[in-house]
């Protein structure tokens, strides 16, 4: 259909351990960074983010959320901060945290030619949005962020903020697991080798972002056959788990204990990327918003 804790990671030996510079404080309902680093003399410098702007965070990490649900929540909150930015009245971003059900969405200028079935009978549901980028696939095991951030209170260069969502996943994935990610120039996302690990696509209205990023943790990658990802014919997909445990099947609990993980060291990269303190909020404020 088209429409308009406690838990180890084995990981491998060639990889390079993260020096661990700064330390991070992580506070139920509000996430705060106290960051350190050490001049040459060794005397210790601290650097406080506790006034930073605030970010209110609707995380449905756990659950699985239709698309068309989601997109929607994302519209209205935008529409919400362009108001309050007309009567100077922003004062907080909002990032929404969740998995997909299985879902194909194609970008503003999508080319159907990346699609390897018949839109009419597609093996998932199909949507065409606003966001840049080609066709992609969200799904279970795919840990989506989609932040809404007003890009004059930070840097008013979408190239800039395009990096800087790289950044946040890049940095996670070496503090957490040793996992060294990079870019490659040309191309956004973040890759591990030849493996696309993260898909970053965005829209950005009067300077509000929205849509994202998605990073396949335990992803099965079996729908990404049916497309060509991101329109890249010479690149692989890839997950996180595939990178820690190889061609190894865990469990449920090892699964959700990776995913887990990996959401915590993302929020806190996020936070310290665009130095924000995270507010957690209700699904039942998010709801109010629409």
């Amino acid at each position: 259909m088209l429409v308009s804790a406690g838990f180890v990671f084995p990981v491998s030996n060639s990889k390079h351990t993260a020096k661990r510079w700064h330390h991070k404080l992580y506070v139920k309902g509000s996430l705060k960074l106290d960051q350190t680093d050490y001049n040459d003399a060794g005397e210790a410098k601290t650097v406080r983010h506790r006034d930073a702007r605030r970010c209110e965070c609707f995380d449905l990490y756990k659950d699985l959320i239709p698309y068309k649900e989601a997109w929607s929540w994302q519209k209205s909150v935008v529409k919400m901060r362009q108001s309050l930015v007309e009567r100077d009245e922003d004062h907080s971003d909002t990032l929404i945290i969740l998995q997909h059900q299985p879902v194909y969405t194609l970008g503003t200028r999508s080319l159907e030619k990346f699609l390897k079935f018949d839109i009419k009978n597609a093996p998932y549901d199909l949507y065409q949005t606003e966001r840049g980028g080609e066709v992609t696939y969200h799904g279970p095991g795919q840990l989506v962020m989609y932040p809404i951030v007003n890009l004059r209170c930070h840097k008013m260069d979408i190239h800039w903020y395009l990096r800087s969502l790289e950044e946040v996943v890049i940095r996670a994935l070496f503090t957490t697991f040793s996992v060294k990610a990079s870019r490659i120039e040309g191309l956004t996302g973040v890759w591990v080798g030849n493996k696309k690990l993260a898909a970053v696509g965005i829209r950005v209205s009067r300077w509000i972002t929205y849509h994202g990023l998605a990073l396949n943790v335990t992803t099965d990658l079996a729908p990404f056959q049916h497309i060509v990802p991101c329109g890249i014919h010479d690149r692989e997909v890839g997950t996180l788990s595939e990178f820690l445990w190889g061609s190894v099947k865990k469990g449920t609990a090892e699964n959700r204990s990776l995913m887990d993980v990996i959401h915590d060291s993302l929020l806190r990269e996020f936070s310290e990327v665009f130095q924000l303190s995270i507010q957690h909020k209700t699904i039942a404020d998010l709801e109010l918003i629409e």
